[in-house]
């Protein structure tokens, strides 16, 4: 803002925009990963990651960096999709939650790394060090076995078989799983096409229900506002913007690695569960601490308030809510309509985390206790969503989880 002489609404376009782009790579995320394959969508979206890095790097102007953040988006909207469909799709069923919520703690461990490093050098800088992971996954990609069960989609019967040996090791018996994965894909292939409207028959109701709520629900709850603004919160609660947010960094860390373990020991459902409840119960204390403001209560009280809120809210999502969904979400969609539903869920998070991001400043001016009670409530309400709607998926086959939440038997 000070380099460029950015307005507060000109900053908000700048934070809010990637979310934007987000809903671009939404809509393309399972067309291009099913048609051509997951891991050319991996490398496509490393290079949307790295031009994007660029243009903020060398811009002179805010619409450099927003064409950056834009572009950035548009590969975030892919990732979101296709990292965790590929990973669900190529792990055994007893570790694919470890697996899953690993992938999560590398991005929570990125965060954490910026978030920490972000205080001691400029952003250009940081922005040259955000691009370094691009470059080295755009060329990792080559080294990994595309998805089985998209090999068996598309009809590359031998080359399943070859992606399953390469996957679970040389000496394995591959045979059951291989069998399995074809012999569902053709029986969901018999029953229906791949068209976008497949989507609202009635049999693909409970997921598609549990993909999108559970999107737009978390994204609600605030997590795209207080992870983008966490040192303005910080500051206007007469809290140190710097050594906060490296607490919140350092913190982040060992609690993804809980996640980790909880994913497969404790279940999908009971996570999301417990970290909503810590989730809602930060926002909440956050809401009375900037109340207490407006009502002229000692400054220490708000501050530590809002500091203990923060915190709390960011470590409880950081372990379960943040990457639990997702983690649903590439179990429970069908193979025949994972690209058109998939694309859906993202773009619904996409759009409800824009909403967010770009309305939170002006929210937050105006109101910012109101703000933080209303995250609240969005946050309690995922606990209620969870407990009526959502299965839990922890040890069994992706064939049997989406057999189950389907009409088709």
């Amino acid at each position: 803002m000070n380099d460029l002489g950015l307005s507060i609404a000109e900053y908000s376009v700048f934070a809010s925009i990637m979310t934007f782009g987000g809903m671009i790579g939404a809509l393309t995320s399972g067309k291009v990963a099913d048609r051509f394959g997951r891991r050319v969508a991996m490398w496509i979206l490393d290079l949307f990651y790295i031009l994007g890095w660029y243009s903020i790097t060398v811009g002179k102007r805010a619409w450099w960096l927003d064409a950056g953040r834009l572009l950035m988006g548009v590969g975030a909207g892919i990732q979101l999709y296709v990292a965790p469909i590929y990973i669900s799709e190529v792990t055994p069923k007893d570790i694919r939650g470890c697996f899953l919520a690993a992938a999560s703690f590398t991005l929570t461990l990125g965060f954490s790394l910026a978030y920490y490093i972000g205080n001691n050098m400029s952003w250009r800088t940081l922005a040259l060090v955000g691009a370094t992971p691009c470059f080295i996954q755009m060329l990792g990609v080559f080294f990994i076995p595309e998805s089985p069960r998209w090999l068996s989609k598309i009809g590359f019967e031998k080359e399943v078989e070859a992606s399953l040996q390469r996957l679970r090791g040389e000496n394995a018996d591959i045979s059951a799983e291989a069998a399995e994965i074809k012999d569902y894909t053709e029986i969901v292939q018999q029953h229906s096409g791949s068209k976008f409207m497949d989507l609202f028959s009635r049999k693909y109701a409970h997921p598609l229900i549990v993909g999108t709520g559970l999107m737009a629900l978390v994204q609600f709850g605030g997590t795209s506002a207080i992870t983008s603004f966490a040192s303005s919160i910080f500051r206007a609660a007469g809290c140190s913007a710097d050594s906060a947010s490296r607490v919140m960094a350092v913190l982040q860390v060992p609690f993804a690695a809980m996640g980790i373990i909880l994913t497969e020991k404790a279940g999908r459902r009971f996570l999301m569960m417990v970290s909503s409840a810590g989730a809602c119960l930060g926002c909440f204390l956050a809401a009375l601490g900037f109340l207490f403001e407006d009502l002229h209560q000692s400054a220490e009280l708000t501050s530590s308030m809002v500091f203990t809120g923060i915190m709390l809210f960011s470590v409880s999502f950081t372990m379960g809510m943040g990457g639990t969904p997702w983690i649903i979400m590439s179990e429970i969609l069908p193979i025949n309509i994972k690209g058109s539903a998939g694309s859906l869920t993202t773009l619904v998070s996409c759009f409800t985390s824009w909403i967010v991001s770009y309305a939170f400043n002006f929210l937050f001016q105006w109101n910012a206790a109101g703000i933080f009670f209303v995250f609240a409530f969005f946050c309690g309400s995922v606990i209620v969503f969870v407990a009526m709607l959502v299965p839990e998926t922890k040890g069994q086959t992706l064939e049997e989880i989406q057999a189950s939440m389907t009409l088709l038997q």
